[in-house]
């Protein structure tokens, strides 16, 4: 490797959807000397727009060349990796903060601390990812980052403090206060490349000594040395070096986030941010990475940075493109080298590394091999999203991605036989890319189901089984993954008995299931002086797991139950594994009666944004769906309002929404728990399913 990996800095660029991503993304590589020219994003002043962007980019299987493009800044070597925005693709954003060291969290100047921001803040939180913000769009109406700035310590919780203020504001954004060295910097030239320095302007001087201030009174927390020069000479005349030192100490305990500012689209503000990944982001040695060691109980092991070692990397991402399956890989330790073998640790196979190449802009570069922080792409390897892959000598694996469980189903079918073939070939290359899009054949109907996160999720892909596959699907109604569950305890005393020619079947099971909050099932043994043999408790349990597969009332699994058994009998000649089974799944029916069973439905976390004067109109929408207003928040004349929503409730609401606020408002959605349907509705269901079934028997 031929360069330090001190200055190297894995970095994604994460925010709500529409707070300037793209256009940071494209100013970053334009002052990184990677393109030549800057391009804007078209078309995003309405609702609409923003979703039809969102899925022509799903429509490309999120562009090569935004997925990973690595930078040269000064003699910093930058990964820079794109994340999507919309919720919908949740998980694209989970697979790329897994690799990732460091993010920079993108806010707008306007609309501030968003829903989307909120998630994007807890992922971050989840994988432990240090990170800085910018608040972007500084040239708006209404622009006010300072604001920004105290929105993200009351709603994230983070302690966030000013690097820079803005000289000017609105249109007449000119450039920034950098409160570190006490300098003002313009941005010259066609494209702000040139940067200017000068004294700070006469009517700024106080409020960057106050924010300055309150800057070093936060950082100096973290170094004794700078708290000790504050305490000597107090806030003037204090060493850079110091101050940086302190800012990157706290950056990297995830205790302190530098808030930077500037507009990407009139290129003001992106090379000192720049600079601030480069000063302040982990390089790969100030990451600790773990991997379970599968030889060992899983036990963790602290992955090194050492090129020597044996290999281990992390396939990511899987993008099918024209030249064949490509696969973002991310190296932790060891190298990858062209012609090399590697172990694909959850399946156990071999494969040779083929063509190995680094993600540039717009184009691919052969390389030969790629060492530890690296994040490459092989060619042509057949494996899984999540997989890892390993050198001679250990059985490692890395911990696997937070995946949430997909919340709405879709039946489709082919319109005819060619169609069937490319259906089934689009089906198992979106399972493979995206582990939150599921499929299954249904066994009652024959039909093929599909699961995703959202409508917007099931959507896209229908339409690029369409685009890419020229294959033509018909789809059904959308399905809520519904459950069920108990609302109380409830005994059992179970007898199977049945006696054929020979040996019969006899197993006796007695117990009780109760309600249970955080798990979806479980089984506690309480069996005393051998009424069963051990041998067949296990044929019990899983005789019960059996039986919440598929509940009574609407034909859905049941969760949220703890099955204890204290007493049974057994026959020395008739008793048996299936005996035991059997006597379970009729004991589990005989108490689910008795325990009052329930329907439970996906709620929804619904955040609605829109213009004031549409507010009703916004409440009106959530009541009518039974809906459940949490806040609402009104600044500059744009609402907010929070909700929780059934998800059976929501299909069609984009349009719905739309033509309620004359395509002024968007909303998000992501799934949030389970809740209790209610009566009316739970009776509508259960007859709903009863009428199904009597069809299916005539």
């Amino acid at each position: 490797m031929d360069y330090d990996l001190s200055k190297m800095r894995n970095i994604g660029i994460s925010a709500h959807i529409d707070s300037g991503k793209t256009t940071t993304s494209e100013r970053i590589l334009f002052y990184c000397n990677k393109i030549h020219a800057i391009h804007e994003v078209r078309g995003k002043d309405g609702v609409g727009a923003v979703m039809d962007n969102m899925e022509l980019e799903r429509e490309r299987g999120i562009t090569i060349q935004s997925a990973a493009t690595q930078v040269q800044w000064k003699d910093y070597t930058i990964n820079l990796i794109d994340t999507p925005g919309h919720v919908d693709f949740t998980v694209e954003v989970e697979r790329s903060l897994r690799v990732l060291d460091g993010a920079i969290m993108i806010l707008c100047a306007v609309a501030g601390v968003q829903s989307q921001s909120i998630t994007v803040d807890r992922q971050l939180k989840r994988y432990h990812v240090p990170r800085i913000a910018f608040v972007n769009k500084c040239d708006r109406q209404g622009a006010n980052p300072v604001r920004v700035c105290n929105q993200i310590r009351e709603k994230l919780g983070l302690n966030a403090h000013m690097m820079e203020l803005p000289i000017g504001l609105e249109d007449k954004l000119e450039g920034v206060v950098d409160l570190v060295t006490m300098k003002a910097i313009y941005f010259d030239g066609e494209s702000g490349e040139n940067l200017r320095y000068a004294e700070i302007p006469a009517h700024l001087a106080d409020d960057a000594k106050k924010y300055r201030e309150e800057l070093l009174d936060a950082v100096s927390m973290f170094d004794d040395e700078l708290m000790e020069a504050i305490m000597e000479s107090g806030f003037d005349n204090l060493p850079e070096e110091k101050i940086h030192n302190a800012i990157r100490k706290g950056t990297l305990a995830e205790q302190f986030v530098g808030v930077f500012c500037g507009s990407a689209h009139v290129n003001k503000g992106i090379q000192p941010l720049l600079d601030a990944v480069a000063r302040y982001l982990p390089a790969p040695t100030d990451v600790k990475n773990e991997a379970l060691d599968l030889d060992n109980n899983e036990a963790p092991v602290e992955l090194s940075c050492n090129e020597n070692d044996p290999t281990v990397a992390l396939a990511f991402k899987l993008d099918d493109g024209q030249y064949g399956q490509l696969t973002y890989t991310r190296v932790y330790q060891g190298k990858i080298k062209k012609g090399e073998e590697l172990t694909n640790s959850r399946s156990k196979k071999r494969f040779k590394v083929g063509r190995l190449v680094r993600m540039n802009s717009a184009q691919m570069e052969d390389i030969n091999e790629a060492g530890p922080g690296d994040i490459v792409a092989l060619f042509g390897v057949d494996c899984a999203s999540g997989d890892t892959f390993i050198g001679n000598g250990i059985n490692y694996s890395m911990a696997s991605m937070y995946v949430p469980n997909p919340v709405i189903s879709l039946s489709i079918k082919p319109k005819d036989k060619q169609a069937a073939a490319q259906m089934s070939k689009a089906i198992n290359r979106f399972t493979k890319e995206d582990p939150t899009f599921q499929s299954y054949m249904d066994p009652e109907s024959g039909e093929t189901i599909i699961k995703g996160m959202g409508e917007l999720h099931l959507a896209v892909y229908v339409e690029r089984m369409k685009r890419e596959y020229k294959c033509e699907v018909e789809t059904g109604a959308p399905q809520v993954a519904y459950r069920e569950s108990i609302t109380q305890r409830a005994e059992f005393n179970y007898t199977h008995k049945k006696q054929t020619g020979g040996s019969g079947q006899y197993g006796r099971v007695a117990g009780f299931i109760e309600p249970i909050a955080d798990k979806d099932y479980e089984f506690v043994d309480m069996i005393k002086g051998g009424a069963i043999p051990n041998e067949y408790i296990p044929s019990c349990d899983k005789g019960f797991k059996r039986a919440v597969e598929k509940g009574t009332l609407i034909g859905f699994p049941i969760v949220g139950v703890k099955v204890t058994i204290n007493d049974g009998q057994y026959h020395p000649v008739d008793s048996s594994d299936i005996a035991f089974q059997t006597a379970a799944i009729g004991a589990f029916r005989e108490a689910y009666e008795k325990a009052k069973p329930a329907i439970l439905e996906p709620i929804m976390k619904v955040s609605i944004e829109g213009p004031t004067e549409f507010q009703g109109n916004m409440f009106g929408l959530i009541n009518q769906r039974r809906g459940v207003i949490v806040d609402s928040t009104d600044e500059n004349n744009m609402s907010v309002v929070n909700a929780e929503v059934p998800l059976s409730e929501m299909f069609g609401f984009s349009t719905i929404l739309r033509s309620s606020t004359q395509g002024k408002a968007e909303f998000t959605m992501e799934f949030l728990k389970y809740g209790k349907v209610p009566g009316n509705v739970s009776e509508e269901l259960q007859a709903k399913y009863k009428a199904e079934k009597a069809a299916e028997k005539k």
